[in-house]
């Protein structure tokens, strides 16, 4: 992590040559700050505003999902093949990724309300157009451009509950804040399933954003308080750490995405992405850890509950998985159940949220819970969904996975919320905005790691497991040379079996792996400092 890059005094040297800002900033003090937005009092009307933020940043979720999921009808609407269309979803998501470490800075640059309303509306903009693109390339162009502003929505939504909610309420802004990746994630494959299956209308993938888009922007206006804009702070934009970052996580998040239709470092293309990428993020990492005003502070990683934490989230963003994508996986290549089929999956963990997320804030603040005890049973939670789906056969259906998509319902915001607590409990108010682009940045790199991650497993032991099976079957005598068209015919039903039945226990060896994975996250949770539950009657902010 971060926390532990020790940066010898050579190679600041080297930084403050090449960089005349961060040298003037090392020899001088800082330059002066404004100061932090003046606190508002809590009242309806400012709830109304954050639950505006909050249906964008549901709306930046869903529109990537529900992209991904709804990925066939786009391909086949503007004719493009299956290699082509990966780059769609790939882009979009590397884009995204880019652009959360800065969209705190600019909030409070341009004020909060301005340039939420303003990024909503561009936002909306691209959504709309790109139904319309002429050809393939300005579709990439406009998914691109849709995905860095949809990444600027999610990080806003933490600096907003940090802000505007007073303590005693804290943690059910940040409850909503969670739900964006509980819910959206999981109720995305029925809204999917509703647009190019019900309705027939694959326009709507990209035109579903317009009614959040209108009562957020509304919402915003009307309920979130004016601050002064602060374009002092555009004379000490840290220009190296703006490119350097952008172009190294896009490069990073393309690598992810499509290492394993090129086979990883043994394409040229992949290994560039990544050595480039390398470069470009160190770059960005080290001015951001010399420029006085940063996108985000690499030095709080020291904090515990910061380091520590982050690291957990992102390996648990990977377990989290789990109970979207295995499930999906399974029904889709195994049982050939298309998008409608396969909703109610989803539904069984997305629409718990709604209880599951405010039950546990409610939990978090009794004085004689730890938090850290809460997180470690939702990953328990998780842990025991896994290995109940381990047993996955080739003759499970839905229902089958009831159990399973229960545990996640009861473990994902036990997990999430849990952490959420214990991090941002040893964050300033002043620190909001620099923690949220650091934790929205790991998870969207977590989700990323966590596809790539499944992609390479379901890739190797599905050949390891149909050649174990192939050599089975040979052994056994049922496979011989084709005499006739009969026999040929049954040569291939073996064959389709045969993968079937591999893909069954990838999917398996899969779910033992997310299981074991959550199982090892509890000793690091159990480590991370004890934070004590927020006193409801306080009046402190």
């Amino acid at each position: 992590m971060c926390s532990f890059i020790y940066i010898p005094r050579s190679i600041s040297i080297l930084y403050s040559m090449a960089t005349p800002l961060a040298n003037t900033s090392m020899q001088h003090t800082a330059p002066p700050q404004s100061p932090p937005a003046a606190p508002h009092p809590f009242n309806s009307r400012i709830l109304i505003g954050v639950f505006g933020v909050f249906a964008a940043a549901m709306m930046s979720g869903l529109n990537s999902r529900i992209g991904g999921l709804s990925l066939i009808d786009i391909k086949t609407a503007f004719g493009v093949g299956a290699d082509e269309g990966s780059w769609i979803g790939s882009l979009y998501s590397a884009f995204e990724l880019a652009a959360m470490p800065f969209a705190a800075w600019f909030a409070v640059t341009f004020s909060f309300r301005r340039f939420h309303v303003g990024v909503v509306i561009i936002f909306t903009v691209l959504g709309l157009l790109t139904p319309f693109a002429p050809g393939f390339g300005v579709l990439l162009a406009l998914r691109c451009l849709q995905g860095f502003f949809g990444g600027l929505l999610i990080p806003v939504l933490m600096a907003a509950a940090l802000r505007f909610f007073p303590l005693p309420l804290r943690l059910y802004g940040l409850a909503l804040y969670a739900m964006t990746a509980t819910f959206s994630p999981n109720i995305a494959t029925w809204l999917s399933a509703t647009y190019t299956d019900t309705l027939s209308n694959w326009h709507l993938v990209f035109w579903q954003i317009v009614p959040l888009a209108i009562f957020s922007i509304w919402a915003v206006a009307w309920g979130i308080p004016q601050d002064p804009v602060r374009l002092e702070r555009l004379k000490n934009l840290d220009w190296l750490g703006l490119v350097s970052g952008v172009c190294g996580l896009v490069c990073i998040g393309v690598g992810l995405a499509q290492g394993e239709r090129y086979d990883w470092f043994n394409d040229a293309l992949i290994t560039w992405l990544f050595c480039l990428g390398a470069i470009l993020l160190f770059v960005f990492l080290l001015a951001e850890w010399f420029h006085p005003l940063p996108f985000i502070k690499l030095q709080l990683l020291h904090r515990r509950n910061l380091g520590l934490g982050f690291t957990i989230f992102i390996a648990l963003v990977v377990v989290l998985l789990s109970g979207s994508l295995l499930p999906a996986q399974y029904l889709i290549e195994v049982r050939g159940f298309r998008t409608p089929y396969i909703a109610g999956i989803g539904l069984l963990i997305g629409v718990p949220q709604i209880l599951c997320g405010p039950a546990v804030s409610f939990l978090l603040y009794k004085q004689w819970i730890d938090a850290r005890h809460v997180f470690a049973t939702g990953l328990a939670c998780l842990a025991a969904s896994c290995l109940v789906n381990a047993h996955v056969t080739s003759d499970w259906i839905a229902h089958e996975f009831l159990i399973g998509q229960v545990l996640q319902a009861l473990g994902q915001p036990m997990a999430v919320i849990s952490l959420l607590f214990l991090a941002t409990s040893v964050v300033q108010p002043m620190e909001g905005p620099v923690v949220s682009g650091i934790i929205n940045m790991f998870r969207a790199f977590g989700t990323l790691l966590g596809d790539a991650m499944l992609e390479r497993v379901f890739s190797l032991r599905e050949k390891m497991h149909a050649n174990v099976i192939l050599d089975s079957a040979a052994a056994a005598g049922m496979i011989t040379p084709p005499q006739h068209t009969g026999a040929l015919e049954a040569l291939g039903v073996l064959a389709e079996r045969i993968s079937r039945q591999a893909f069954v226990l990838a999917i398996a060896d899969s779910y033992l792996i997310l299981g074991t994975l959550a199982v090892l996250l509890i000793p690091l949770v159990l480590n991370l400092n004890y934070i004590r539950p927020p006193i409801l009657n306080s009046t402190s902010r």
